[in-house]
């Protein structure tokens, strides 16, 4: 038996966290609902963005990492990757989150 959360519990519970926490979270994609992998873009205050997403460990856990970092200087490009991502698999869920403290956030996701 898999021991993974359906895509679309644990995208929920990541919206209840942020906003548990005071800030603000939306769906900018809906993936596939049973296993569809999870994307997560947070902000702190509107500024620039950085990508999450779970990469596996070597103790066989599977954590959010980051993956790519929003360029102050090129917004767009952030946003370009994250369709380009979305076309090549449309089972993925993009979820954007915007709160204080981020690597407080990313340290306490499920």
């Amino acid at each position: 038996m898999d021991e993974r959360l359906p895509a679309h519990l644990e995208a929920a519970s990541i919206l209840r966290l942020a906003e548990s926490l005071g800030g603000f979270a939306t769906v900018l994609a809906k993936g596939e609902r049973d296993a569809g992998t999870i994307l997560i873009a947070i902000l702190c205050r509107g500024g620039a963005a950085q990508l999450y997403e779970r990469m596996p460990a070597l103790d066989g856990s599977r954590r959010f990492v980051a993956t790519k970092a929003q360029n102050p200087d090129d917004p767009t490009e952030f946003t370009d990757y994250l369709e380009r991502r979305r076309r090549r698999d449309p089972d993925i869920w993009i979820l954007e989150v915007d709160i204080d403290e981020a690597e407080r956030f990313t340290a306490i996701l499920p």
